[in-house]
Order: structure tokens, then C-alpha cells, then sequence
């Protein structure tokens, strides 16, 4: 009688055989067994998944091989990568780039004692973050100011802190999406706090709040739509607008900056609104992020009304939110850029301006560089943006070079896989690679890397 054929699922090696095989051995060696029975563990469940749906699994040293994989890209951390996609400030990977001297001034921080938390004058206890605070209220001419981990935890402490179990009015057409699903109805009622939506998606006037305002309302929120644009027929109060009514009302205005443009600068498009001109216009608080338009580390900063500030500074949530030495390090960094008058030298406003001719001027050496690779480089004007839910529809001339390839996703895939790792963008006729957010001392490891994916198999010009 003939013997019974093996589903998929009984042809799966069990997690101990793996663990106990020589290569598991090898490899529980390199990475310690912890993590490779984990790694091992997650990729046998993808195997049963597939297995569930009559899918034959893999052999054995494949699912090792997926497993040692995973561990490998825990062990060897974080990578610098090659952004040649024309984001400047690409969320998936990190956003902005810090300036040498900020970045040297984090690993100090992070290699020994500092003075974070100590007043060298007296030996007293201090604030972790005055200094940069020094700064910021320096430059901005607020009362106050206050650091913390991100913008949307600047968000939260600011509801939490002035509207718990209170009304805060927001239009509707600013209830955005901040990414990664996060949604400001969301944190709104993370914060204790009460949404009231007034006006339409694309009309809101003053008359709106001034019709919702009750005992119970404890602040005006608005949100500048800093990841989209609306357009066509809207209209939306002005900051000043707000502030007149808050004030009347007896409530703080709080406005959500977003991107963080610290003042007004050349080249910025006049409805991206700064932080020194939101509280010109009466805003009480603004907050915004650190890593965005400011061009330094993660963080949120929140600048205002001294006593407004003092209450979020006594909030629970403060400490819960707030920043590490080496944010606190490479901030102050950056924002002596600004008090300085050199925050042009910053990697995010050099790229921004840049000038385009100069930009073409890489992409053609970039295009040079490959000529002996293959015939399909070409230099083509390209549109860089800004990203990181920054300056939406604006785009900022640029130059790129196309790689004409049979297959772009598999020619992207090799360069994502490469060492270093290169992200560009793909089109139905190949590789795209813009320069603008590549600098000079990268451009020799970007060729190799291209030379590198077209290497064995044919992925040169059809």
C-alpha cells in the first residue's frame, strides 16, 4: 500500500531541530540563542502561514538562512543609507540629517558624565534642557519655552496639561493624520481632553468658534495642515483671527506648527507658517517638531506664555515625554546654527537651497561616472521635495539620473540590499536616482553601489 503523502504542514522542521542542527549552532554562536530562537520562531510562523494554504515550506537551511537574516539586521543595528529619492526630509530614514558638530556633540554626550541635569555654579540640581530653552526664547522673543521628545508629545502635554476634561474647538478641516495613523481626534482624547468640531472640511470662520465658546471650552486649537494642502474654495481664521477670539473668551490659544519653521526665510513658501510669527499674531503656545524644517534631532518644542508653559512643565506627562542628553546635545547644536546666523551650513536648508545648477552639475558627474557601465544613464530635470509632513506641493527643482532597466523593482530591491544601502524612486522605464539629497562626498559610494546591482544578472539597457 502505497505510503501517505505529507501535507505541507508536517514537513516543517520543528524549532528545536533548527536550534539543534549545526548551522542553528553556528549561528546561536554569532548572534546568541535568544535571538536567533526568535528570529527562528517568527520566520516558522510565516512558513506555517503559507503551509495553512497548502504552500510547501521552504528546506531547511532556506528558513535558517531567512532567520539568521532577520537576527543579522537586529545585530548589526541602524545603517547609513544613500538617499537618492529627492525627500529632503524623508521620514523613513530619519528625517533630517544632523550637522557634523551636532552629531559629534550627541556621541559626547552619550560617551560619558555630563553636566544634563547640574547647576556649575552652585551644584544644585538644574533643568536638563535650559540652555537650549535659553536659546529658543532668545530667538523667537517667547516667554517661555519647553523641550520634549516629539510634536505630537508636545501636543499631548499641551491638551493634557490646559484642557483635561474640558472642551478644546478645532476645525474640521484640521482633524489631520500626523502618520503612522496617528490622528489628532486621537490624541485629543489620550490628552482627557474634549474635541468640538466647528465649521465645514473646507470653510471654517470666526464666527464658527465664536458661536461654539462655552464655560466649558478651555482652548482653541488650530493645526496648520502641514502633510496636505487644501485648495479650490476654503477659507480658514487667521492666527490673529483666533488669538482675538481666545483672548475674549478668557481660553489660550494653542497653534500647531507641524514642520517647525523656526522664521521666516528665503524661498519658503509665505503660507508655511513660523513659529516667531505665530506669536507675533497672539498665539499663547506653538508647538512643533525638532526634526523637521528646524533640521535637528527628534524633539518637540513648545514656546508661548510663560505661565502657560510652567503648567506643562509641572504636568506628570512632562517628564514622561521628555528628551535624552544626546537630543538635548545635538539640539543645542543645532539651534546655535540659528542664534549664530549659519543655519544655511545646516544639511536640510543646504539642500533645500542648494541652487539647481549646481545640483546638475553632480547629476552629470554621477552620469559620467557610470558611461563605462552601461549606455542607459541619462541626466533628466527632476522636482525634489521637502516630506516629513512639511511644505506639501512644494517642490524644489532639481536633477536626477535615470538607469534604464528591464526590471526596476529587482535593480531597486539589489540597491536597497547593498552596502551601503542606496533608496531612489522607480518609473516604468527604470532607476531614478536625484541628487539634490545626495552630497558630494557620497557620490563615489552611490556609483559603486549602482555598478554593484548591475552586476550579475542582465539589468543593463535592453
Amino acid at each position: 500500500m502505497p505510503a501517505k503523502a505529507q501535507t505541507p504542514r508536517r514537513k516543517i522542521p520543528s524549532l528545536d531541530a533548527l536550534l539543534r542542527s549545526e548551522p542553528g549552532q553556528r549561528a546561536a554562536e554569532t548572534f546568541g540563542r535568544a535571538l536567533l530562537k526568535r528570529t527562528l520562531t517568527q520566520t516558522l510562523d510565516v512558513v506555517r502561514a503559507g503551509a495553512a494554504r497548502g504552500i510547501d515550506p521552504p528546506e531547511d537551511d532556506v528558513i535558517m538562512a531567512r532567520a539568521v537574516g532577520l537576527a543579522s539586521s537586529a545585530a548589526t543595528g541602524l545603517n547609513p543609507v544613500i538617499n537618492a529619492t529627492g525627500v529632503v526630509l524623508h521620514t523613513g530614514l530619519g528625517r533630517a540629517p544632523l550637522p557634523d558638530r551636532a552629531a559629534k556633540a550627541a556621541v559626547r554626550a552619550g560617551r560619558g558624565y555630563t553636566d544634563l541635569e547640574i547647576d556649575r555654579v552652585t551644584g544644585a540640581r538644574g533643568r536638563r534642557t535650559s540652555r537650549a530653552e535659553l536659546i529658543l526664547t532668545a530667538l523667537t522673543g517667547a516667554e517661555g519655552a519647553l523641550v520634549v521628545n516629539n510634536g505630537a508629545a508636545g501636543l499631548l502635554l499641551s491638551l493634557a496639561a490646559l484642557a483635561r476634561g474640558k472642551q478644546v474647538l478645532v476645525s474640521r478641516g484640521e482633524l489631520i493624520e500626523i502618520g503612522g495613523e496617528f490622528r489628532i481626534p486621537d490624541i485629543m482624547a489620550a490628552s482627557g481632553a474634549k474635541l468640538v468640531e466647528v465649521g465645514t472640511t473646507n470653510r471654517t470662520r470666526p464666527s464658527d468658534y465664536r458661536g461654539a465658546i462655552t464655560s466649558k471650552t478651555a482652548l482653541v486649537l488650530k493645526v496648520h495642515p502641514s502633510n496636505y494642502r487644501v485648495v479650490g474654495f476654503t477659507a480658514t481664521p487667521t492666527a490673529a483671527d483666533l488669538s482675538g477670539l481666545a483672548t475674549k473668551a478668557g481660553v489660550p490659544f494653542l497653534y500647531d506648527l507641524g514642520s517647525g519653521l523656526l522664521d521666516r526665510y528665503p524661498g519658503v513658501p509665505a503660507d508655511e507658517p513660523s513659529a516667531r510669527e505665530a506669536l507675533a499674531d497672539g498665539a499663547d503656545l506653538v508647538v512643533f517638531s525638532g526634526d523637521k524644517l528646524l533640521g535637528g534631532p527628534q524633539a518637540g518644542i513648545v514656546l508661548g506664555r510663560a505661565d502657560l508653559v510652567e503648567r506643562l512643565r509641572r504636568n506628570p506627562i512632562a517628564r514622561a515625554v521628555r528628551v535624552d542628553k544626546m537630543q538635548v546635545a545635538a539640539l543645542e547644536s543645532v539651534l546655535m546654527a540659528y542664534a549664530t546666523g549659519a543655519h544655511g551650513d545646516l544639511p536640510v536648508w543646504r539642500m533645500l537651497e542648494e541652487p539647481a545648477e549646481r545640483v546638475k552639475r553632480r547629476a552629470e558627474r554621477l552620469a559620467r561616472s557610470l558611461d563605462g557601465e552601461l549606455e542607459g544613464a541619462h541626466v533628466r530635470p527632476s522636482e525634489a521635495t521637502v516630506g516629513g509632513g512639511s511644505m506639501p506641493g512644494y517642490a524644489v527643482p532639481s536633477w536626477a539620473v535615470g538607469v534604464r532597466v528591464p526590471d526596476p523593482e529587482v535593480m531597486s530591491a539589489r540597491l536597497r540590499a547593498g552596502s551601503p544601502p542606496v533608496f531612489c524612486r522607480v518609473d516604468e522605464k527604470g532607476v531614478v536616482f536625484d541628487v539634490r539629497t545626495v552630497t558630494e562626498e557620497a557620490l563615489p559610494d552611490l556609483t559603486r553601489a549602482i555598478q554593484y546591482a548591475l552586476e550579475g544578472d542582465d539589468l543593463a539597457d535592453e
